[in-house]
């Protein structure tokens, strides 16, 4: 079984190695999950779920393609405006041989004003939080998520999450089923 995971970002694959550990579906006894650098085809900031969700999709596809891949993964943070400020948020495709692909979404935090004024005006987050917080590459470590909550929720909880409410579908064919 190939789990691929369309990005590098170590809490991305940690987050995919985890959900498949814990079902313990390895009919060799082998758990093989790794990440490629694969392009999203939108900005390095996603704005919008639309823009998030093809980011995520778009990556699993890619991931799908690679060689050994019987499971391709897309995770893809974005941001959203609406009147009560910018919400931080994901989503997780997971694309399998057959054309079929499953998508959620993460719950959701809502950003500190003055980084979603950066955020409106261009800027991507995790520069932005690196500045704020004095930190280095926050988006491949605790994330804003674990900065923000002090630990409370984690970035990779959070994926975690999102992957395994994706892969429900897969896990459960019987119950979804169209009769």
């Amino acid at each position: 079984m190939g789990i691929v995971v369309g990005s590098t970002n170590p809490t991305k694959v940690h987050a995919v190695t985890r959900v498949f550990a814990a079902l313990d579906v390895r009919p060799d006894g082998v758990l093989e999950v790794r990440g490629v650098a694969v392009p999203s085809g939108v900005p390095d900031q996603p704005l919008g779920v639309g823009e998030t969700r093809r980011g995520a999709v778009t990556r699993a596809r890619a991931a799908l393609q690679q060689p050994g891949a019987t499971w391709g993964f897309g995770l893809e943070g974005g941001v959203r405006f609406d009147r009560g400020g910018a919400w931080l948020f994901g989503i997780v495709a997971a694309a399998r041989p057959g054309g079929v692909i499953h998508v959620t979404r993460t719950s959701e935090l809502r950003l500190p004003p003055t980084v979603a004024a950066r955020l409106r005006a261009g800027e991507e987050l995790g520069p932005v939080m690196d500045e704020v917080l004095g930190t280095v590459d926050i988006k491949r470590g605790v994330g804003t998520v674990g900065a923000v909550t002090r630990g409370l929720v984690t970035r990779s909880a959070v994926w975690e999450q999102a992957t395994a409410l994706c892969i429900a579908p897969l896990l459960t064919p019987e119950l979804y089923r169209v009769s």
